[in-house]
């Protein structure tokens, strides 16, 4: 008899733990890797060797990003896979960067640069333990969907090494330069736990005719990132930050709309529920 009880089956119904086939593990395996990655970025940020450090937090954040689409794909979904990837979502976009930039500027800024690290780290807990309950929530309209609350944890970490970016284009890292870092970073902080509503993207189309400057457009902004990578993700930055208000203009736009049209419709249906009255002869 063994001293270790199985492991619920995966997805619905599938395999249990001792005969899963390897399309299972592949995506848990990219999930560690991405794991590793960031946990490498804070040692070659103990090392000195920061532009590295951003480079594995960067690779970190890709490897998040296909981990889950990898497993719908493969229909290797799982509700061990779902944990594994919160634990890495807040270990690669909650901890890493905030140590990474501590390493390199905020701890210029003394208690209050440490005090910064951490409000960063919590923030991206709980923005992520919103995001998984949100998630579960079956009543929430369906075009709400296509809105992230607050800013995303993967965008919230790579804003957050924007002081990085401008020291690695010049910018000295003087003590003024290490306590507005910290402000910056709090503003990030509050960024992801704010109820800001933030377009997804998730359902965006492109119209034919549209496609190949689209991709020509987007090999574009690779081969800037690989060229010239930290003005090309400053630059980035910056935009998506003038891209936040724009994001919640539309939101509650639609959101006009939207209540207009379930007012509309439920008058529609208590008419239609109303029997018509007449006055009394």
């Amino acid at each position: 008899m063994s001293s270790f009880n199985p492991f619920e089956p995966h997805g619905s119904g599938g395999p249990r733990i001792r005969e899963i086939p390897l399309r299972m593990v592949l995506p848990n395996l990219i999930t560690v890797l991405a794991i590793c990655a960031g946990l490498s970025g804070i040692r070659l940020a103990f090392e000195g060797r920061f532009e590295s450090a951003v480079v594995m937090v960067l690779l970190a954040a890709f490897l998040d990003g296909i981990d889950g689409r990898l497993a719908r794909m493969l229909k290797a979904t799982s509700k061990f896979g779902a944990q594994m990837d919160s634990l890495a979502d807040i270990v690669n976009f909650g901890v890493v960067p905030a140590l990474v930039l501590y390493a390199y500027l905020l701890d210029k800024a003394g208690s209050f640069g440490w005090i910064a690290t951490l409000l960063f780290a919590i923030a991206m807990g709980l923005r992520l333990a919103r995001f998984n309950v949100l998630d579960e929530d079956l009543e929430r309209p369906a075009w709400q969907a296509e809105y992230f609350v607050g800013v995303p944890a993967p965008v919230g970490a790579i804003m957050l090494m924007l002081p990085m970016y401008l020291g690695f284009l010049g910018i000295e890292g003087t003590r003024e330069v290490a306590y507005a870092a910290t402000v910056f970073t709090i503003l990030v902080a509050f960024l992801l736990v704010s109820r800001l509503p933030v377009y997804s993207g998730k359902k965006l189309t492109i119209r034919r005719e549209y496609l190949l400057p689209v991709m020509l457009a987007a090999v574009f902004y690779v081969l800037l990132l690989t060229g010239y990578p930290w003005q090309t993700l400053t630059a980035s930055v910056v935009g998506y930050l003038l891209f936040l208000p724009l994001s919640a203009s539309a939101y509650a736009r639609r959101s006009r709309i939207e209540s207009a049209k379930l007012a509309a419709d439920t008058a529609a249906v208590e008419a239609v529920e109303t029997p018509e009255t007449t006055p009394e002869s």
